[in-house]
């Protein structure tokens, strides 16, 4: 439990430190408590751009660390756990890109999932999240689009841009693959009036069972507006906090498959080890060698230009 002498010191590293905190939705709920921004990745990636703060401090997973470090790489950036990683984010080969480009040419873009180091990026053209891939993809001028690295976000964005031939990678959320059909169906039988809400890296089988696939922030907010009582989640139960926060008072019910979805990196993230970064400085999130940067940071920024259309 967050006692008032552990919030009243973080307050005070923060203004030593002219630090801000921001914490993905799928961080322990004590460390969100602590943050002055909760948000899932495309909101944190938008807003660490536009911060006057000269120490961003992220509470999540290394590419959220190393994306914020991009767009603003004259600034600080700490983690609390350096080795809080995203299996996915490695799950791409330079060759499948080459490949493509080879068969293809000038009428394909490289689509890369926000999820991905920055090495990955640097090989793509744009950057999407989960909240405006559907979006970009549409919005872009070549007919062909190699999506790297999710295929089940690539496989539900060539569902929604059907006039786009959409060529899959063979990555992967171990933890949203995790997520059984079989598991989701026991959940509607036991809560028949409950709406189901889906991440689109969910495996196709649980997704055919969604009313709603969308971002962690589409969830929520499809949860806060909706009329039914009771939500089935599929996705991360870190955002248990938030659906409950923002339905306090509603009496609405949320329910997570009985095969805990739980994010083992996003977990390294507790309290102690955001105050520890914050008293000591450590976990410092560096810039990758220039070409590198410059490449990733392109496609950053032309998906921060393409989803605010």
């Amino acid at each position: 439990m967050l006692t008032e002498e552990l919030r009243a010191e973080v307050a005070r590293l923060k203004r030593e430190r002219d630090a801000v905190v921001l914490a993905h939705y799928y961080v322990p709920p004590e460390t969100q408590e602590l943050a002055d921004h909760v948000g899932d990745s495309f909101a944190l990636a938008r807003l660490a751009a536009t911060l006057p703060n000269r120490t961003l401090v992220f509470a999540g997973v290394r590419f959220m660390a190393e994306s914020a470090k991009l767009l603003s790489p004259e600034k600080t950036v700490l983690m609390p756990d350096v080795t809080a990683d995203c299996p996915m984010a490695h799950m791409v080969r330079r060759e499948t890109v080459d490949a493509a480009r080879r068969q293809y040419g000038d009428d394909v873009a490289v689509v890369c999932y926000v999820n991905s180091t920055a090495e990955v990026k640097s090989w793509s053209d744009v950057c999407v999240t989960s909240s405006n891939a559907v979006r970009i993809v549409r919005a872009l001028p070549q007919r062909n689009v190699l999506f790297v690295p999710d295929r089940h976000l690539g496989r539900y964005v060539a569902s929604q841009v059907p006039e786009k031939n959409v060529i899959l990678n063979d990555g992967f959320c171990p933890i949203h693959q995790a997520i059984s059909a079989a598991e989701v169906e026991a959940l509607m039988a036991q809560h028949p009036d409950a709406a189901v809400l889906a991440h689109p890296e969910c495996g196709p089988e649980a997704l055919a069972h969604a009313d709603v696939v969308g971002s962690t922030a589409e969830i929520i907010a499809a949860a806060e507006a909706g009329s039914a009582s009771a939500y089935v989640i599929l996705t991360v139960d870190g955002v248990r906090g938030e659906l409950e926060r923002r339905c306090a008072g509603s009496g609405k019910r949320f329910y997570f498959p009985a095969t805990r979805p739980s994010c083992p990196d996003m977990d390294r993230i507790t309290s102690e080890r955001l105050v520890a970064c914050l008293r000591e400085g450590t976990g410092e999130v560096g810039l990758p060698p220039e070409d590198v940067a410059a490449a990733a940071r392109a496609t950053l920024d032309r998906m921060l230009e393409l989803g605010a259309r």
